[in-house]
This record gives C-alpha cells, sequence and structure tokens, in this order.
C-alpha cells in the first residue's frame, strides 16, 4: 500500500467543517426566512431583490456561522 500523501490531526475548531455545516444549515433554514420575509417587502426590480436578500441573508449567516462555531467549539472540549 503507498503512503498517504497528506494526513492532519486538526488541533483546535474544524473550520473547514463549520464552513460546509454554516452554508448547508444557512441554504435550508436561512432562504425559507428570506422568502418569507420577502412577502411583504415591495420589490420592483431584480437589483432591489437582490439588495434585500443581500441585506437580510448576510446576518443570518452570520449569526448561523457563530452559532456551528460556537457548538463545534463546545463539542470539542
Amino acid at each position: 500500500m503507498p503512503e498517504p500523501v497528506e494526513t492532519t490531526t486538526p488541533d483546535g475548531v474544524d473550520y473547514g467543517w463549520v464552513m460546509q455545516v454554516t452554508f448547508v444549515v444557512t441554504i435550508l433554514v436561512g432562504a425559507p426566512i428570506v422568502a418569507v420575509l420577502s412577502l411583504n417587502a415591495d420589490l420592483p426590480s431584480w437589483g432591489a431583490r437582490a439588495e434585500f436578500a443581500i441585506r437580510v441573508g448576510a446576518p443570518i449567516w452570520f449569526l448561523t456561522a457563530l452559532a456551528v462555531f460556537a457548538y463545534a467549539k463546545r463539542k470539542q472540549e
């Protein structure tokens, strides 16, 4: 058997896992939240829709990332 090319022993939080889980959870949970919030907003153009999605989605993404990181940090200890 050939030797593995790379091996890792991460110390601390696995940031790759945090990024992947943040992406998936934000799509599964955040996208419906943005869609529901957009029902009452006046979005006449594609630019307005994109701006709304960014303005509302960015805090959702940030809060999701913090929650996933806190979960990973807690499970690590």
